[in-house]
């Protein structure tokens, strides 16, 4: 049984190598996403304003954006009030499925961008390499496949090697190679397996989520046509972003989403403090009509189903960020161990195979000298 699942652990491996090698170290550069975004794009993401700086309404925020981009409609927008990053919005060209990024002052009402896709900065285009490979549904496919590989390999290694602790901390330095990469070998798989379930297990989880989202809600879809707010003119999305606060205790919104499909209602996702360290920024929502603006639905994540709070948990534990810095250089660590994985992993395949190759070569040789010698 161990040989087999030693066998199916080497094969799964190779099937999945570049995939896998390409997704670990884009995911361990994208753990530092936001710092690498307020290197490359200060003056976008930049406002650094005084401590007593007050937002300006969003109504107002979404009025300069609709003015200088009038044939664009706002659909999301995220909200920061560390008078530090700015606002962003996610707007929609009018007629079409095209969606874009603009940078938004929300202290002071300028735009800090002109629209750009939403794939056009570094790290955003790196996300998406991470996620779809550049090749949309198809990469996502893939990925998805990748990640059952992966968790494959991390539960199957576990196994493998289960007696670890006998020589866990042990590097034959002195010995043949071979001997030394199977020692790094069980040693860092060993270490980042518990980092490399978890993130197969969210990763794998949003691939599918993408996949079936995509050919549920959205596979008889024609383009948009929209032209105008899908919400009545007459809302202040400002009121319903303070009565928000008031419906769910400690509730700071971050991510509003207004309709941009028929039957979508305006909802707030938000933060409320919790014990948690894993309950996200957006792990609570309320939902206001987009017509009259009255009161729909509201999700309060210290309330939620223990299979809801885990689920919104995925976000912190995929990305590493539940413990600040050290968290992330953990996770960025240990998520590029796949590269040493891969490599060392290579060399034993190649070793084995060609010591087997070797063997068989020398069985033949001397089944021939016996048999020279017998005639």
């Amino acid at each position: 049984m161990r040989k087999t699942l030693h066998k199916w652990h080497a094969y799964g491996a190779l099937l999945a190598l570049i995939p896998m090698l390409l997704i670990s170290l884009t995911g361990s550069i994208l753990v530092f996403k936001a710092e690498i975004d307020n290197l490359l794009m200060p003056e976008k993401l930049q406002v650094n304003v005084a401590k007593t700086a007050d937002r300006l309404p969003l109504d107002t925020l979404i009025d300069s954006v609709k003015n200088a981009h009038p044939n664009f409609e706002v659909g999301t927008w995220e909200i920061f009030d560390d008078k530090q990053r700015s606002d962003a919005a996610y707007i929609i060209q009018h007629k079409s499925s095209d969606w874009f990024k603009v940078y938004v002052n929300q202290y002071t009402g300028d735009l800090l961008s002109k629209p750009v896709g939403l794939n056009s900065d570094f790290t955003d285009w790196l996300l998406d390499l991470h996620f779809t490979l550049l090749m949309h549904n198809a990469g996502i496919i893939i990925g998805f496949v990748v990640a059952c590989i992966l968790l494959f390999l991390a539960l199957s290694g576990l196994i493998i090697y289960r007696k670890f602790w006998q020589r866990f901390l042990t590097l034959r330095w002195q010995g043949a190679k071979r001997i030394l990469f199977s020692d790094m070998h069980k040693m860092v798989g060993i270490v980042a397996s518990p980092i490399l379930l978890i993130l197969s297990i969210t990763g794998g989880y949003w691939n599918a989520a993408e996949l079936l989202h995509e050919n549920t809600e959205h596979a008889h879809d024609q383009i948009p046509t929209q032209v105008a707010p899908r919400y009545d003119k007459q809302l202040s999305i400002q009121h319903l972003h303070d009565k928000a606060k008031t419906l769910i205790s400690e509730f700071t919104p971050t991510y509003l989403v207004l309709p941009y499909e028929d039957e979508m209602q305006i909802t707030f996702f938000g933060d409320v403090p919790t014990f948690n360290p894993l309950n996200s920024e957006y792990a609570s929502t309320i939902t206001f009509d987009s017509q009259t603006g009255e009161w729909v639905h509201q999700q309060d994540v210290r309330d939620n189903t223990t299979g809801a709070v885990i689920i919104d948990s995925f976000r912190k534990l995929h990305f590493g960020d539940f413990a600040g810095l050290l968290s992330k250089l953990v996770w960025s660590t240990l998520g590029l161990s796949p590269l040493l994985l891969g490599f060392t992993g290579c060399y034993l395949f190649y070793k084995t195979r060609r010591m087997k190759t070797q063997s068989k070569h020398n069985r033949r040789k001397l089944h021939s000298s016996n048999a020279q010698i017998s005639g």
